[in-house]
């Protein structure tokens, strides 16, 4: 593999056995290997948990090296979501006999939370008409926005998000296989980053990596597009105790040197709140109006006026506490 390849997909498991964080789903997806009797699959759970590599590893086992490319049809859901796509490209996959000796072959629809209602109802359908020489694997971030036919019609699986153990162990195999030295704090500032999202954890490690070869947390922040927490902090704290001009020169600071966005800044407001030593009152009332102001934004609101009337109200709260 050449050093240019995306870490993401060169240090990707090839087997169930290196899937990380997920070991009683990889445990029942064994047995369904052994046992060769495969049902529909539902993969569901957030980014970055190993939904996709786990029905990857499945193919390969299944198959074997000569035969799994052959016998996996991969669409992206969110690019050909369309009922036309399931109609002709999923059909006439579906319709072919697999190579080799397995009876069925398997279509990942990556994604497939951002098919039609149309198109998922003319796959319920051919999840039961092609079932002899087909098998599907659906993975999707919310298993609510799949209908109710299709998810009674397949074995779910949900994953849950890595943890700080899971994602640490498999950066520390990539940093000794590019010879690199992570320090504690970088190692730290990627977790915080990612949140449990193994494919961002990597990312980030890569790009730090491109900067130098030690990483430490000041190269971490600087290539995530992340404030320190520390500066978040600083923020909070000095609105909570009523210095209204110095927290809004420090927002100022952050939105214009650091890059952030209003949502970027309330996503780490909200993640401070928690740490912040004050009364549990005080922190109700704190998170009720991130999440009115979040709302606001996202609704095409200024971010500025938004953020400044935040840190005012984070003022007013101050001093009542």
């Amino acid at each position: 593999m050449e050093d240019t390849e995306i870490w993401t997909e060169k240090y990707r498991p090839k087997k169930l056995d290196e899937v990380i964080g997920q070991e009683e789903i990889v445990a029942r997806l064994k047995n369904f290997v052994r046992s060769r009797a495969l049902p529909h699959l539902l993969f569901s759970g957030p980014p970055g948990t190993g939904k996709t590599t786990a029905a990857l590893c499945l193919a390969r086992e299944l198959f074997g090296e000569e035969y799994w490319r052959q016998n996996l049809l991969e669409l992206n859901a969110s690019d050909e979501r369309k009922i036309e796509t399931i109609r002709t490209k999923v059909k006439d996959y579906a319709r072919t006999r697999p190579i080799g000796d397995v009876p069925y072959k398997i279509i990942l629809l990556d994604e497939s939370d951002a098919l039609t209602s149309e198109a998922q109802q003319a796959l319920r359908r051919m999840m039961e008409m092609y079932s002899k020489t087909c098998r599907f694997v659906l993975d999707c971030n919310y298993s609510s926005r799949i209908i109710e036919p299709i998810q009674s019609r397949c074995a779910i699986f949900r994953f849950r998000k890595l943890t700080d153990k899971d994602i640490k162990q498999m950066l520390h195999r990539i940093a000794r296989a590019e010879r690199l030295t992570v320090d504690d704090k970088g190692m730290e500032a990627i977790i915080y980053v990612s949140e449990g999202d193994m494919r961002h954890a990597i990312n980030l490690l890569q790009a730090a990596a491109a900067l130098r070869k030690h990483v430490t947390e000041r190269t971490v922040y600087e290539v995530a597009a992340v404030a320190h927490p520390k500066e978040i902090r600083e923020m909070v704290e000095l609105a909570l105790g009523g210095k209204f001009e110095e927290a809004r020169k420090k927002l100022h600071q952050l939105m214009i040197e650091e890059g952030l966005s209003g949502e970027d800044v309330l996503a780490q407001v909200h993640k401070e709140i928690l740490n912040l030593k004050i009364p549990e009152k005080a922190k109700v009332q704190l998170i009720d109006k991130v999440g009115e102001f979040d709302f606001r934004i996202v609704e095409g609101a200024n971010e500025r006026i938004q953020l400044e009337a935040m840190l005012a109200h984070f003022a007013v709260v101050g001093g009542r506490a």
